[in-house]
């Protein structure tokens, strides 16, 4: 990581969390294996965008706002950050954030949303 000082802390915490990530630039990373991808809004933006379809995303602020973690395949998944939204965009299922102890903190239904209170250990998608 030394090769890019100005990486976004929460971008340098998720690949120091989470192996295999890929540096994309100082705001944005992700991990091909696991169909996963960090972004960091700019400075003043308040959300990087949507959840695209087909994916699940966390997002590190509420109202689906701030550093957005998303995966386009569904499993579980250590996000990498702190969670305080998240987004289901899939066409079934649902989407679950987590406690360590496997309390089920927030849940988003198919096209659907949830804020998170409580600190989510993991991110769980239910086909």
């Amino acid at each position: 990581m030394s090769d890019t000082p100005d990486l976004h802390p929460d971008i340098a915490a998720a690949l120091a969390d989470i192996p295999g990530g890929v540096v994309i630039d100082a705001r944005h990373a992700e991990w091909p294996d696991r169909g996963m991808r960090i972004d960091v809004p700019a400075d003043g933006e308040r959300a990087v965008g949507s959840c695209a379809t087909g994916n699940v995303c966390a997002y590190s602020g509420s109202g689906l706002s701030g550093t957005r973690v998303s995966w386009s395949t569904c499993g579980t998944y250590s996000p990498g950050i702190t969670v305080r939204s998240i987004a289901n965009a899939r066409s079934a299922g649902y989407a679950q954030a987590r406690s360590s102890s496997g309390s089920v903190l927030a849940t988003a239904i198919a096209g659907s949303s949830a804020n998170v209170s409580g600190a989510v250990a993991s991110v769980r998608c239910v086909p």
